[in-house]
């Protein structure tokens, strides 16, 4: 059984940016809220997190598609705040339009995740 495009398209991306997560933390620490605390764990964790997703999906693991999911969801909240954030700064328009662009688009990832096939009944 070959993997649907969109389970490849979510296990690139999560594979691509938990590595980024890991080797460059400094990128993401500013997104994290202070209320959170020091923001360098939240990015590592994430960023394994993102690669346990991506390998999950790869090995086709039960747990892997709702797993997934759920990070994507929580990934929405993150950018959707990020989003109202840049609505209020002195950003150009096209910034604000970008950062905008990309809400809809997490839409079919989080159904590509949760429709991916498991090989594990």
């Amino acid at each position: 059984m070959s993997t649907p495009v969109g389970t490849k398209v979510v296990i690139g991306a999560f594979t691509l940016s938990g590595v980024v997560h890991l080797v460059r933390p400094q990128v993401f620490e500013p997104l994290i809220p202070e209320r959170l605390g020091q923001p360098r764990p939240w990015v590592v964790g994430s960023g394994v997190l993102e690669l346990v997703c991506a390998a999950g999906l790869a090995t086709r693991q039960r747990w892997a598609p709702a797993l997934t999911t759920a990070t994507l969801a929580g990934i929405w909240v993150g950018n959707l705040q990020m989003a109202l954030d840049v609505l209020r700064s002195r950003r150009p328009a096209w910034q604000k339009a970008a950062v905008w662009a990309r809400m809809p688009l997490q839409v079919p990832m989080m159904k590509a995740a949760w429709t991916s096939p498991t090989s594990h009944p």
